[in-house]
């Protein structure tokens, strides 16, 4: 009668996420119905909540999303994606190229892929637009980059994946940076591949006095990107610390040195005078009384995943009062061979990453799943990263797709023009993801180089 109830409501909660009820009350209202009828008391969904939310890795996660928004207005990233167009901008689809490396940069210092797809897509899809690439190609493209958002470290999810598998954050973050910038190379290259066909975009003049222009006028980025590598691998910072050190180092840049800094020139000419994606005189910086505004927005952010957290660690637990674990671990296993069982395990992450956010998928499907790869010799950094490369590509694909959402939101361009323009990214990075899953090394061996997780 337990399993015919939890059925129902399994249905009823489904139906309301397909009537658009925030994911947030569907787990809440799975959670206590499920509780209910199991008799599990309810004062333990109290308690889980605050002992899932008890930990102090996981206050670098609104310090990191903190750090997104101070970079967007201090103007760090409009900077690097000059520096990313005048390394690419003489390649045919070179302002692709560079929307998709300047979104790898960005994600190097706010580990958010939200916040990258919004930021840069902001500064490079009217900047695309007029270069001649088409709209829902240009809209697509800033989508795909903001995959890297929780891939290249610090990034948010790594955080949370650590604190729930009880792995070294820094070696998840280790673990991160080839795979992480393989993505960004296929994905350049397909966004190459689709402008020589069909002959999209401007073309520039390959020239080194702008690159070292652009370099210098970004060079508190490249600094920004720098302190968080080097106070988390010397052993410096914590994750944390590295969060709010960044944060404190991209508010004083943004309060006391961009706004008053005038912008280097870098015309499609060559001239130093502003043309396009340059043509501000001054940096968006910010003023002290614009700032509980970008703290606000920040907190919005925080309010929502933070919650959504601790919610899914009570749903985790419930699933494994009911044996889901096990259910899981007992149908794998009988599947034998190793890459079998590895490719079931991607395979059940990419369909609920179509389906569910990022945070909810990990922390339901990670527990249960991350046992089953290990006990078939599979690296738990590696895993962790196959898992989380599966969770970004989640993000470009349907019916979810939060990326489409917010390149939509940004360009207004509805979600269904996007989507068809998203397929050759969707390809490039499955061909990554499965090249990572095959060779273990490319997620390992700075890890095992620097000594970490062993």
């Amino acid at each position: 009668m337990d399993g015919l109830w939890i059925t129902l409501i399994s249905i009823g909660v489904t139906l309301l996420f397909v009537m658009g009820l925030p994911i947030f009350l569907i787990i809440s209202l799975w959670v206590v119905g499920v509780s209910l009828v199991i008799d599990f008391t309810l004062a333990n969904i109290g308690v889980t909540l605050y002992e899932g939310l008890n930990f102090f890795g996981l206050l670098a996660l609104p310090l990191f999303i903190l750090t997104g928004d101070l970079i967007n207005q201090a103007g760090i990233a409009k900077r690097m994606s000059d520096f990313a167009y005048s390394v690419l901008g003489w390649v045919r689809g070179g302002m692709g190229m560079s929307a998709l490396g300047a979104c790898g940069m960005f994600a190097a210092i706010s580990g958010s892929n939200s916040a990258t797809t919004a930021t840069i897509g902001s500064i490079m899809h009217p900047e695309m637009t007029k270069t001649k690439y088409d709209p829902n190609f240009a809209a697509a493209t800033v989508a795909a980059g903001g995959t890297v958002g929780i891939i290249i470290p610090p990034s948010i999810i790594f955080i949370v994946y650590g604190f729930l598998l009880n792995l070294s954050i820094s070696d998840l973050f280790l673990g991160g940076m080839i795979p992480g910038l393989m993505m960004v190379l296929s994905m350049q290259f397909a966004c190459w591949a689709m402008c020589k066909y069909f002959g999209w975009g401007e073309i520039i003049q390959f020239q080194l006095a702008r690159i070292f222009k652009a370099a210098v006028g970004a060079w508190l980025g490249f600094f920004a990107i720098g302190l968080v590598v080097w106070g988390i691998y010397t052993g410096k910072f914590s994750p944390t610390e590295a969060a709010g050190v960044t944060a404190g180092f991209c508010l004083l840049v943004g309060l006391f040195m961009y706004p008053f800094g005038k912008r280097i020139g870098l015309a499609r000419d060559g001239s130093t005078e502003g043309a396009g994606i340059t043509s501000a005189l001054l940096v968006p910086g910010f003023t002290l009384t614009e700032l509980p505004g970008i703290i606000l927005r920040s907190g919005q952010i925080t309010g929502m995943l933070v919650p959504l957290i601790a919610i899914s660690v009570v749903m985790q637990q419930l699933l494994s009062l009911l044996g889901a674990n096990e259910f899981v671990t007992g149908v794998l296993s009988n599947l034998g061979n190793y890459y079998a069982i590895l490719f079931a395990c991607m395979g059940i992450v990419l369909v609920a990453g179509t389906i569910l956010e990022s945070l909810p998928n990990t922390i339901i499907l990670a527990p249960i799943l991350a046992p089953i790869a290990a006990s078939i010799g599979v690296d738990p950094i590696h895993f962790a990263v196959i898992f989380l490369v599966g969770d970004a590509i989640g993000f470009i694909t349907p019916p979810y797709g939060l990326n489409l959402y917010v390149a939509s939101g940004i360009t207004g361009i509805p979600y269904f023009r996007i989507l068809k323009f998203t397929v050759p990214y969707l390809v490039a990075l499955s061909l990554c993801w499965i090249l990572i899953a095959m060779l273990p090394d490319l997620s390992t061996y700075l890890v095992s180089f620097q000594g970490g997780g062993r």
